[in-house]
């Protein structure tokens, strides 16, 4: 059994001790619902009682880069009076960032205009409709093959979800040099660089690591680069 957050603020309350909980990511939608592992929410912690609760501004909540405490309004208090606090305190600038991206969450809009979680909630359906138009524009060198797409971070290593994948170069369409080659001018451009990756002898991209409003230039950039080499 695995000690619930429930059951260590019930004890705190017992023995008169403030529970801190570092959630890390900060999610506030269940990823269960996309077929990833249950990550704690800081809505459940909240509301279990801990006293302070920290994450992150990025990662899972899809914010500017910031560390966040919230909880019991004294146990703020003094970590504001704290030495170091103003020392790591934010700027404007991430405080705005921060600000759009929760009221994104309230209004109930964060899988359509959070890029973290509108790359998390594209099905394997949109995905594939969009890999075929990305092979479709790239001509005979690109194939569509099944994949997965690796959500890591420091949030949910190690999960996957099904996905499209476009390559270069699968089953000996291209030499391995010239895979190379391809994958190094991308990486390289001055502007919009493109990283891909390599597996089997193929450089492979995930249409969900890209947004759809970008599709039109991504397949520019591979178009002008793979007429360069092939």
């Amino acid at each position: 059994h695995a000690t619930t957050i429930e059951e260590i603020t019930h004890l705190g309350n017992q023995l008169t001790i403030p529970v801190i909980d570092d959630l890390g990511s900060g999610c506030f939608l269940n990823t269960a619902d996309y077929g990833l592992a249950p990550e704690p929410m800081v809505q459940q912690t909240v509301a279990a009682g801990a006293g302070l609760i920290c994450f992150s501004g990025d990662k899972l909540l899809g914010g500017p880069q910031a560390g966040i405490i919230v909880g019991k309004k004294e146990l703020v208090d003094r970590c504001k009076k704290h030495p170091l606090a103003r020392a790591v305190r934010t700027d404007k600038t991430r405080i705005a960032g921060l600000s759009a991206t929760l009221l994104h969450y309230l209004k109930g809009e964060a899988t359509t205009t959070i890029p973290i979680w509108r790359m998390i909630a594209a099905t394997p359906e949109e995905l594939g409709k969009r890999a075929e138009a990305w092979a479709e524009a790239l001509g005979d060198k690109a194939d569509v093959i099944d994949g997965e797409s690796m959500v890591g971070g420091g949030s949910l290593p190690g999960e996957t979800q099904p996905t499209k994948l476009v390559t270069f170069g699968s089953h000996g369409k291209l030499s391995a040099s010239t895979v190379q080659a391809i994958a190094g001018k991308l990486r390289n451009r001055s502007e919009m660089p493109v990283v891909g990756r390599i597996s089997d002898g193929m450089l492979i991209f995930d249409p969900r690591s890209v947004l759809p409003e970008d599709d039109d230039v991504m397949i520019q950039v591979l178009k002008e680069t793979a007429a360069d080499l092939l």
